[in-house]
């Protein structure tokens, strides 16, 4: 089996579509690998895309991106909901087929040592590539956001793993990873009070006593009262089940569900539990989908 890699680069810019354009295209300048599925929401004032293929190229095609980014972006001004430490915020490597997560987290570690030595951004490694266990959560890493983080980088336990104990004059820091597939699944309630958004998420989350490996916030995005999640573990809590536990939460509080959203990629096998969980279909496997089998 070919070895696969899938990466999965969070930008802090989503409301210029020209500097949103350079990014991508950056990527995509490296011919051997995928660069798809770019998203980008101004409200959070973000954007990513996915790149897919072997970990050389995939390594190579990031740091493209990153350097454009770091140019571009200038976190001094920059303004959005969602919480963000740098203008390439987060950097996830992916095992997909052939690698392990051992790999991927040696990847992290030599893009984290690339980027501190030659753009001269602060680094934190994060997920299973984490040195430390005060780190492993993305939302500690990011604990105070760029505002917070450049007043407390350069004391000890803020310390970064790659990079100057301070704070890249215009691109700020950045967090880099591996881990699991993770869903971003966004649900928006047919309320502009933000305040109900917050409740449901906190209902929801792990961390409050909600759902395993779901990690939400309540944001007003358009108008609209939504609840923003990740979900770190789809076999865990998939998609399906957690907007039915927002919906039960969401009428306690008199309010419904206007739409919701899948944020990027979604891996096949977690439609595939959709449609044993919420449908009861048991039996059902991938290898009944007409497409998998042609493409065998």
């Amino acid at each position: 089996m070919n070895k696969l890699v899938e990466c999965v680069p969070n930008f802090s810019e989503g409301k210029d579509k020209g500097k949103i354009n350079q990014i991508f295209n950056a990527a995509k300048k490296v011919k051997s690998v995928k660069v798809f599925e770019l998203e980008w929401d101004k409200s959070h004032n973000r954007s990513l895309f996915t790149i897919v293929g072997a970990p050389e190229g995939v390594f190579k095609s990031v740091y493209e991106a990153i350097k454009v980014a770091t140019k571009l972006i200038d976190m001094e001004n920059h303004v959005g909901e969602h919480p963000r430490v740098g203008a390439t915020d987060v950097v996830p490597f992916v095992p997909i087929g052939g690698v392990s997560m051992k790999e991927c987290v040696a990847l992290a570690k030599k893009l984290g040592s690339k980027v501190g030595k030659e753009l001269k951004i602060p680094v934190y490694l994060y997920e299973t590539a984490a040195t430390r266990p005060d780190l492993v959560n993305l939302a500690k890493v990011r604990r105070g956001q760029y505002e917070g983080l450049k007043g407390e980088i350069s004391k000890p336990e803020r310390k970064p793993d790659f990079g100057p104990s301070k704070m890249h004059k215009s691109a700020g820091a950045m967090v880099i990873g591996a881990r699991k597939y993770l869903i971003a699944y966004n649900v928006n309630l047919d309320t502009k009070d933000v305040g109900v958004a917050k409740k449901v998420a906190s209902k929801i989350r792990e961390k409050d006593g909600g759902l395993p490996a779901v990690k939400a916030m309540g944001f007003k995005v358009d108008g609209c009262a939504q609840v923003s999640m990740n979900l770190v573990d789809y076999e865990k809590t998939n998609v399906d089940e957690v907007y039915r536990e927002i919906e039960k939460w969401a009428k306690r509080y008199k309010v419904g569900i206007k739409n919701s959203e899948i944020y990027g990629m979604i891996p096949l096998d977690a439609l595939v539990r959709m449609a044993k969980v919420t449908l009861k279909a048991e039996r059902f496997k991938g290898a009944q989908i007409l497409e998998n089998r042609i493409f065998e």
